[in-house]
């Protein structure tokens, strides 16, 4: 009776093992932290706290823009050949302040989720330029194995775009009209390859 008592216990332990983890998982939850009263949600779920850009719209301006880009026969061109791809700001002609870095910044990594290659924008060059220097100027890198200055390589096409907003409201109501435009530019051409836009209308009554 010992040795099957013994053995029952042995086969039972990686079960009772792994139903206590995960109760341990259940009930250690980060979602709620009931002494800051700081909660976790969805970063996907619709937010509807003001009439101002939010993060809802980023995402369906960013998804919207994106597959549209990807259907123009352009972009396998692009991959085919591997071409480059820089992104310049997009203008805010609100008069509201959000970064419109996030509209450009996911757009991007889409793109290169799917094969697109992208250069570091103008407003990033910066950095680049002081590592280079870094690297070739200030005496503390082996030369032979240096990133040399001169080999940047520059991009076939830019991506550009605004943000503006039309504001209406009276005693009750406030209604915001945004568009988002985008276009994919020839730079040395200056040709408008491709452009689409992002109508976003909201309401709050009082």
């Amino acid at each position: 009776m010992k040795f099957i008592a013994s053995t029952t216990t042995r086969l039972l332990f990686p079960v009772m093992l792994a139903a206590s983890l995960a109760a341990c998982q259940t009930t250690s939850s980060p979602l709620v932290d009931g002494d800051s009263g700081v909660s976790y949600g969805d970063a996907k779920a619709v937010e509807t706290v003001t009439t101002d850009l939010g993060s809802t719209d980023i995402q369906m301006t960013s998804e919207k823009m994106t597959q549209s880009l990807l259907q123009h026969p352009l972009v396998r061109e692009i991959i085919r050949k591997r071409q480059l791809v820089v992104a310049s700001p997009v203008q805010n002609k609100t008069s509201e302040y959000f970064d419109t870095a996030l509209i450009s910044d996911t757009i991007l990594v889409q793109l290169q989720k799917n094969g697109i290659r992208y250069v570091v924008a103008g407003d990033e060059m910066q950095n680049q330029v002081d590592e280079l220097r870094r690297q070739n100027q200030s005496g503390l890198y082996n030369q032979a194995k240096t990133a040399k200055i001169g080999n940047m390589q520059g991009a076939k096409y830019r991506i550009d775009g605004s943000v503006s907003s039309i504001k209406k409201r009276n005693a009750n109501v406030k209604d915001v009209y945004y568009k988002i435009n985008l276009r994919l530019i020839e730079i040395e051409s200056g040709i408008v390859e491709w452009s689409d836009e992002k109508e976003i209308r909201k309401t709050a009554r009082r």
